[in-house]
């Protein structure tokens, strides 16, 4: 491998990218606007739906008439300690503890002290346990899933696409000829790619932060390490794609294939607690379900590395995996 036709191909996407003003500002402004919208549409207390996090069978005999109340939705836990932080964070209104007779809510949720009446109106004694948190807004939750949409469509299309395009104008035939190794390629496509969009998600992140100021309990280190490891991974799906078809309409059938499932079973809009299992099992082989849930551990649980380092492992071992894919089945023509 060459270093100066590598950076000879770097330096021509770059240009590329920059030079196409149009591309450029819609994957800045999209995001922008989209965190934005959310921020004052969803910035209000009116629900009619309460959630409340389960401990034990919901066959025990302990409130039973509060788990047969309508209009609740019960999701089962595992672990009481990241149950009460989601208490907390506001992201639970109850968490209940039907074998050991005891539940949780946070002194300032109205939702948590209007289910406690209900609890307690069914006249069993249960354990009130008293939690204070800051309340984690609807476009707190939102915007690694905002960001992580914007990785995943600036990946799949700035580089499985653009590469198609090469394919089919006869670009790549050219370049055949010269002593342009495919790795050279397709390392300079990835890099081009890589910091532009590590760039123009760190912009989005800061500006947004500068008026919504987002919640941010854990390491912006982490963070940057998730965007980056992220970024690598779908650029690295795209090249299945990119790395041998010259159709542009059947490339973009083909992205969109892969983006869709992740942009609904990802969790990017909505969490998936409470959801079928299979389906919580078919969002972990997607690889943006892996960034987007990390973020979330960094920024609003405060999750260390070692917390996140099972997400990270993930995507590695994905990136290597359609890289190998897309590396082994490039051509040139």
């Amino acid at each position: 491998m060459r270093i100066h036709r590598f950076l000879a191909v770097l330096t021509a996407r770059n240009r590329e990218f920059l030079r196409d003003r149009t591309a450029m500002t819609w994957n800045i402004a999209l995001p922008v606007l989209i965190v934005m919208s959310f921020a004052f549409a969803f910035t209000t207390d009116g629900s009619d739906l309460f959630k409340v996090g389960l401990i034990g069978s919901p066959d025990n005999q302990a409130g039973t008439q509060f788990l047969e109340t309508r209009h609740i939705q019960f999701i089962p836990m595992n672990k009481i300690e990241a149950a009460v932080t989601k208490v907390e964070r506001h992201q639970l209104d109850m968490l209940l503890d039907t074998s050991g007779a005891r539940y949780w809510i946070n002194d300032t949720s109205a939702k948590g002290y209007i289910l406690g009446r209900l609890l307690n109106a069914g006249g069993e004694k249960f354990k009130r346990v008293a939690v204070s948190g800051d309340e984690i807004r609807y476009v707190d939750w939102l915007i690694p899933g905002i960001l992580g949409m914007n990785i995943m469509f600036s990946s799949l299309f700035g580089v499985g696409y653009a590469i198609v395009r090469y394919r089919k104008n006869g670009v790549l035939k050219r370049l055949k000829a010269t002593p342009l190794t495919a790795l050279e390629f397709i390392s300079a496509q990835i890099f081009s790619r890589l910091w532009l969009i590590a760039l123009v998600s760190m912009m989005i992140y800061s500006g947004t932060d500068l008026f919504v100021n987002f919640r941010m309990y854990g390491s912006h280190l982490n963070l940057f390490i998730i965007l980056i490891l992220g970024t690598f991974c779908m650029i690295s799906l795209s090249l299945i794609v990119a790395a041998r078809m010259s159709n542009e309409e059947a490339a973009n059938g083909f992205l969109n294939l892969m983006s869709w499932p992740m942009m609904l079973l990802s969790g990017v809009w909505f969490s998936l607690e409470g959801s079928p299992a299979v389906v919580q099992q078919l969002a972990q082989f997607l690889p943006l379900t892996h960034v987007i849930d990390a973020a979330r551990a960094v920024m609003i649980d405060g999750a260390g590395f070692t917390q996140i380092s099972h997400h990270l492992g993930v995507l590695v071992l994905m990136s290597a995996l359609f890289l190998l894919i897309g590396a082994r089945s490039f051509r040139w023509e």
